[in-house]
């Protein structure tokens, strides 16, 4: 098993004034959003991370840099490009006013695999390659690091809803559904029978039980637990 926590940079000048910032260079966190980086730096730092990677773009890159200064031993992160921001051509740097007005957007609501953004990406392409960049990845870690290993993937909204409606087997015009706020924390936990969705869009809680467990003296069993099972062990019992 391998755990992939799924972190949203946190708040941009662009979001803030409903601007969609796509790929613009030199769109950064803005105070709020650093506030939120460190605090979700905060909640993974009970976690020791394998693998800290991001999007290639400054307000991620500046998001994972929070997390990664945190950490126990402080870890540097590595960029993707599979997780880098939907290339949205024409749209980039249009208000969300603006293109609400468009043909396209009632598309792009109600039927997403339809969607190629002029100029951009389609959405099925986008979907495509966040989530063969983290399976590929996970592969990657299991086999290096063992079933324990716990990453860190910085992105954007609309990357990691497309992940999370994967992980779901969501068909993509379902994922609009799926709401990932500014620095919000996504869990999904992947295993060789099927991903698990542990949490999605949290903004606070201790991260802490999602560490493994030491000193196990038998394999934890993929299964589906019937009726929901027990729940993580309370803090402080899980050595």
């Amino acid at each position: 098993m391998t755990t992939l926590i799924l972190v949203r940079h946190g708040r941009t000048t662009a979001n803030a004034t409903g601007v969609l910032a796509g790929r613009t260079k030199g769109v950064k966190l803005d105070d709020l959003g650093r506030e939120q980086a460190a605090r979700a730096g905060e909640r993974l730092a009970a976690l020791t991370l394998t693998a800290l990677v991001t999007s290639p773009l400054e307000r991620t890159r500046e998001t994972a840099a929070a997390i990664g200064s945190r950490q126990r031993v402080p870890i540097k992160a590595s960029t993707d490009r599979s997780l880098i921001e939907c290339d949205y051509g024409d749209w980039q740097g249009q208000t969300l006013a603006t293109l609400t007005k468009d043909k396209l957007w009632r598309t792009v609501q109600q039927q997403p695999s339809a969607v190629t953004f002029p100029g951009g990406e389609s959405m099925v392409d986008i979907a495509a390659r966040a989530v063969t960049g983290v399976r590929r990845r996970n592969a990657q870690l299991s086999a290096d690091h063992g079933e324990g290993a716990i990453w860190a993937a910085v992105s954007h909204g609309d990357v990691i809803k497309a992940i999370v409606g994967e992980a779901l087997g969501q068909h993509l015009d379902l994922f609009q559904r799926i709401i990932i706020d500014p620095a919000s924390i996504t869990v999904i936990r992947y295993t060789a029978d099927r991903p698990y969705v542990l949490a999605v869009n949290t903004h606070d809680g201790d991260l802490g039980h999602l560490a493994p467990t030491k000193h196990r003296k038998t394999k934890k069993s993929p299964d589906a637990v019937l009726g929901g099972g027990a729940g993580p062990s309370p803090a402080g019992s899980r050595s």
